[in-house]
C-alpha cells in the first residue's frame, strides 16, 4: 500500500511574480491546497525536501500528511500535480488535493506484470493494453501498483479486468470484460507463391524485349 509521508508546509501570503521568484530563490516552492471539504489554501514547502520525497516514492500516487505551521491538525492530501521547470530544472508549483481518511479517492495505479507468459516460448508477444487502472479506495488502501501474474498466459489468450485479484478494499471502474494483457501471435509476412513469383520474373524480360523494338523503330530514319 502507498505510504503516507510527512511533509512540513507554511502558509503563503505573498503573491505575484516577484514574490514567487523571491520565494523560489529562498529554496521554497509555492503550492496550493484544495478539496471538496477543505477551504483553499496557499502554501509553500521546502524545495529540496519535496524533491527527495518524490525520489523516494515508489508510486506516482503520493499521499502526504501536511503539517501546516499554525494549523490545528495535520491534513491528509494527495499530490495532484507537480509542475517542473524543464529548462532550468527544479519544481515550479505543487497542487495538493485534500482528502479525508474515511473518504474514497480516485487514482490511476500502474500495472506490473509478473513472470514469463507460456505463449512466449512459441514466439508470442505479451502486450499490456492498459498500463494503469483507475481505482477507487480509501487512502489507507491505495496500492503502489497492481501485479498481474502472466505465467499461464498462452498464445492468443488475454487477461481481463474481472480476472485480476485487486488488493482488499480496492475496486476499479473498468468493466470486467476489458482486456488488460494479451499474448499475441507473431505476425509473419506471407511469401509470394512460387508460380506467381516465376511468372512475375518472366514478365519483366518480355516487357523489356517488347520495348526494345519499339524504341528501335522510333530511332530508325524513315525510307524515302
Amino acid at each position: 500500500m502507498a505510504k503516507i509521508l510527512d511533509l512540513n508546509a507554511e502558509p503563503r501570503t505573498a503573491a505575484g511574480f516577484r514574490a514567487v521568484n523571491r520565494l523560489r530563490k529562498a529554496g521554497n516552492v509555492p503550492a496550493a491546497l484544495y478539496g471538496r471539504k477543505t477551504a483553499p489554501a496557499q502554501l509553500q514547502v521546502h524545495a529540496k525536501t519535496f524533491s527527495k520525497l518524490l525520489e523516494s516514492s515508489a508510486s506516482d500516487n503520493i499521499l502526504v500528511s501536511l503539517k501546516i505551521a499554525g494549523g490545528a491538525a495535520d491534513q491528509l492530501a494527495l499530490v495532484q500535480e507537480v509542475q517542473h521547470d524543464y529548462l532550468k530544472g527544479g519544481i515550479l508549483h505543487i497542487d495538493f488535493h485534500a482528502v479525508a481518511h474515511d473518504e474514497e479517492i480516485h487514482a490511476h495505479v500502474p500495472v506490473v506484470t509478473i513472470g514469463d507468459a507460456a505463449g512466449v516460448k512459441f514466439g508470442g508477444l505479451v502486450e499490456v493494453i492498459h498500463h494503469d487502472l483507475e481505482v477507487r479506495c480509501l487512502p489507507k488502501d491505495l496500492p503502489e501498483s497492481i501485479s498481474i501474474d502472466v505465467t499461464a498466459l498462452q498464445l492468443n489468450e488475454s487477461i481481463h479486468v474481472g480476472e485480476i485479484k485487486l488488493p482488499e478494499g480496492v475496486r476499479t471502474r473498468l468493466a470486467a470484460d476489458v482486456v488488460v494483457v494479451h499474448c499475441s501471435e507473431p505476425k509473419v509476412e506471407a511469401e509470394p507463391e512460387p508460380a506467381a513469383a516465376a511468372a512475375a520474373a518472366a514478365a519483366k524480360p518480355a516487357a523489356g524485349a517488347a520495348a526494345a523494338p519499339a524504341a528501335a523503330a522510333k530511332a530508325a530514319p524513315a525510307k524515302k
